[in-house]
Parts: C-alpha cells; structure tokens; sequence
C-alpha cells in the first residue's frame, strides 16, 4: 500500500487529528471506527516471538461471486492441506458473514460438524487432505467498515490488506498461505459491463436474465490481502507493453466515465516502472494483462493487488491544464510504488505482519531510486529527506515511537507508519550503500531466486543480501 496509518491505541484524538491532515476524511471515518473498536473490546495484543506456523494451508482456491443490489452471494471451494498431523479441526477467520451451506468433500455438513465462534468458523475434526466448498452472504452496500467487499455508489470493490478477506469468506487469513485463485464475478450486464480480478482474463459468458460474468485466473500463489474486485460501470484507456522477453502484455486504466482524459500520465508512469524494473532489477511483468482502477469510490490510496491495483483517483488522474510538477511527480512514484510490489510483496511476501517494512520499506526504496533516475537525483534526495524529517522524525521523537519491525501490536492498522515506510526504505539504502550497485543487485537476484513463491522474513532478505555482500548478517 502506498498509503499509511499514522496514529497509535494510546492516543486517540492525535490519531484523529493527524488522520484528517495525512489522508483526510474517508480515511479517518476508518480510524475513527477502529478507535470505537479498541474501546469498547478487548484488544488482545499479538507478539512477534508467539508466530506459530499454520496447522492448515491452502493450495487452492475458487471463488464465485453472484452480485446483487442488497446481497452477494459468496461460494469457495478450498483445497486444504494439514500441515500439522497433530490438528483436529480447521480453524477459519470469519467476521459479520451469514454462513449458508458447508460440503466437507462434497458431503454437507450439519451443525454437528462446525462451530460459529466470535471471529471463526471451526469444522470439526477434519482429514489431512481434503475439498471445503463454503457457501455464504455478505452485504456490501451495508459495509460502513470499507474492509473486504464493499459498494460505494455503482461500484463494487475491495480492500483486503491487513485483514480484511475474512469479512468476504471464511478463510485462513494470513499472508504465509498462499494460494492459486480463480474467480467469476456474475453481475447485471448493464449496471455493471466491467469485472475485475486478479490474473488474466480466461473466460465470459452470458446469462438469459440480463447477467453476465467473467472468469479470472491468477497462476501465481499469492495471500488472501492481495484479493482484488471491482464491478461497475466504468470509462477505460488501454496500450501495450512488450517485455525484454518479446511477450505482449495489455495495460488498461478503467475509472469513472468522463476522466479517461487524465490517465495519460499514469500510463505513461508504469510503461516507464516496468522498463526501469526490467533494467535495474531484470524483473519482467509476469501476466498477460495489468489492470489499474481509479476511481473516487476507493477509501484509500492505493493497492498492490496481484494484476489489478486499485487506486482513489487522486493519486492517478492529472489533468494537463491545471496539474502541477508535483502532481505529476507523485502520480509517476506511486504508479511506480504499486507496480514494483509485483515483486517485492507479492511473488515474495510477508510470513507474517511483523515483517511489514520487508515489502513497504524496501518498495519504497525502489520507487524513491525509480523518480530520482527518470528526474533529479538531487532534488529527489532532498524530498526524501524531507519527508523523513517532516513525518519520521516527529514519530521517532513521540509517544508513537516504534522500531521498524515492531516487537507486538494490538491491531496491525496502527504499523502502517512512516517509520515501516520511510525509515524502513533508509535501512534499505543503507544496505545498498554498504554493499555497492553491482553487490546489491546480485544480492537482490539472489533474493528474487531463492524465494520467490514465498512468505518470508526480513531475516531471509539479510540472508541475501549477507551471501552476496559478506556482510555477517547470519544464515536463514
């Protein structure tokens, strides 16, 4: 995510105030819900040094979305793996759904056979390997939390990362499993022309009743905060890019009708991340198709969304007779910003929250290295530098201090700081700096080789970057 929380539990009018300044209203609706919440429930505070490995994985996952007006109607069908011989039951995270059906290897189950439980669904003494199809109800247009699938105005869409896939469907929702998802969105064909998931386009039909649908496919293994979907009727500005390998990939920006004018930087912005990608870190794009969304109806700044980033429009349109040099700075970094999480959060992402700074720190060094070479390397460093003094700093020198890898948290909101962002990209440089270009970037294709298709830890990228540098950071 290109945009942070920049509050903590102890202080909750500071966190208002500075919400409004930093992200403005929309966003402080969100903070201000999440204040109510440690107030009136018990938080329970979560260590670092309490990370268990999850008894159960997911190697699969289809997902049927049935869209309407006052319901949507969620189906999954999860193949699970126990990974702890030692587990009974399945424990799956589970917020505000109306559980409908359950099938435990085609066969339903009863209410004999799982536990509703405050944030989970439990199934009973399950195998070691075996199909869960999950059948349940969410409302959208009555999602004031803007967590998971939500609707605001005609269009549907979702915010996933931290935790927020648990309020579509039961799932073990946790960045270490990784799973290949398929998605169909079936929706009324004139209320909503375009549908949006992760992955390429495999297939669309047409319904007798004025519906329609489109299936997605994402072969690549990715956590359920990367889930993406967006549904309505939208404006939308296409081109192409060829990749060093010679393979076409269709880039297309949808937004609100009426602003597909304004996308011409933004396009411009990622043709030119994913050349710089292929130059500087020989990282290709690694889909047949990349998609942005921005639109007004977003409740944040923006997302990585394996294939389809999802953006509020302010940080992608710029109209060519009003918008300033700054404007067009910004909308080039954080097109950037999302496009590198391709590799640094997605293919490799986090085994657990505590290891945030790993995919924000280090992408935002990315993108702060991305503006200074296609700008001023000088005046870039001097904005960098001002950020950190302007939002860092004053954090470093606050009741809010924390390190960037934190030691607990009572909600994972509360760490998305400028100290996981901004001090975390300072790490980073301070490694490349140590180690020199032609080290670092070998010390990067090590770390791109070795775990990609993973969730991992800081410690791994200092594993890589001490193999390439002998710099004595210890072993994975």
């Amino acid at each position: 995510m290109a945009i942070y929380y920049v509050f903590t539990q102890n202080h909750p009018l500071l966190q208002i105030l500075v919400a409004v300044k930093e992200l403005g209203w929309l966003c402080c609706a969100i903070i201000i819900k999440n204040i109510e919440r440690s107030i009136m429930n018990k938080v329970e505070t979560i260590y670092l040094k309490d990370y268990k490995a999850p008894p159960f994985t997911i190697k699969t996952c289809d997902l049927v979305f049935e869209l309407f007006e006052e319901h949507t109607q969620v189906t999954s069908l999860l193949n699970i793996v126990k990974m702890d011989k030692g587990a009974k039951d399945l424990v799956l995270d589970s917020v505000e759904l109306e559980l409908l059906e359950i099938y435990l290897n085609d066969k339903k189950l009863d209410v004999s056979s799982y536990v509703i439980e405050d944030a989970h669904l439990r199934v009973l003494d399950v195998p070691e390997m075996f199909k869960l199809i999950i059948i349940n109800k969410i409302y959208p247009h009555l999602n004031s939390e803007l967590e998971g699938l939500y609707k605001s105005g005609a269009i549907f869409c979702t915010q996933n990362e931290p935790e927020g896939f648990r309020r579509i469907t039961p799932y073990i929702d946790r960045p270490d499993v990784m799973a290949v998802l398929k998605t169909t969105l079936v929706a009324d064909r004139g209320r909503y022309p375009v549908l949006l998931s992760n992955g390429n386009r495999e297939s669309n039909f047409r319904l007798d009743d004025g519906r329609h649908g489109v299936t997605w496919f994402d072969p690549h293994p990715k956590p359920s905060y990367l889930f993406a979907l967006v549904a309505g009727d939208l404006g939308v500005v296409e081109d192409k890019f060829i990749t060093k390998s010679s393979k076409y990939v269709r880039l297309a920006i949808y937004t609100d009708r009426g602003n597909e004018s304004k996308c011409k930087h933004a396009m411009k912005s990622l043709k030119e991340a994913m050349s710089w990608d292929e130059e500087v870190y020989g990282r290709e794009y690694d889909l047949s198709v990349y998609n942005i969304v921005a639109v007004d109806s977003f409740n944040m700044g923006a997302m990585e969304n394996k294939g389809l980033n999802i953006f509020n429009s302010a940080y992608v349109l710029a109209d060519e007779e009003s918008a300033t040099d700054a404007n067009f700075m910004g909308i080039q970094s954080v097109i950037a910003h999302e496009y590198f999480h391709n590799w640094t959060g997605n293919r490799i992402t986090c085994r657990d929250w505590f290891q945030l700074t790993l995919k924000e720190g280090l992408t935002v060094f990315r993108d702060q290295c991305f503006s200074a070479d296609l700008n001023s390397k000088e005046v870039q460093r001097i904005e960098d530098v001002k950020a950190l003094r302007e939002r860092q700093f004053v954090e470093d020198a606050s009741p809010t201090a924390h390190p960037i890898q934190p030691d607990s948290y009572m909600a994972i909101n509360n760490f998305y700081t400028a100290t996981v962002y901004e001090k975390g990209a300072e790490v980073i440089r301070m490694l490349h700096t140590l180690l020199g270009e032609k080290k670092y970037r070998a010390a990067m294709d090590l770390y791109f080789e070795k775990f990609d298709g993973q969730a991992v830890r800081t410690d791994d990228f200092l594993w890589a970057m001490s193999s390439a540098g002998k710099l004595g950071f210890g072993a994975v």
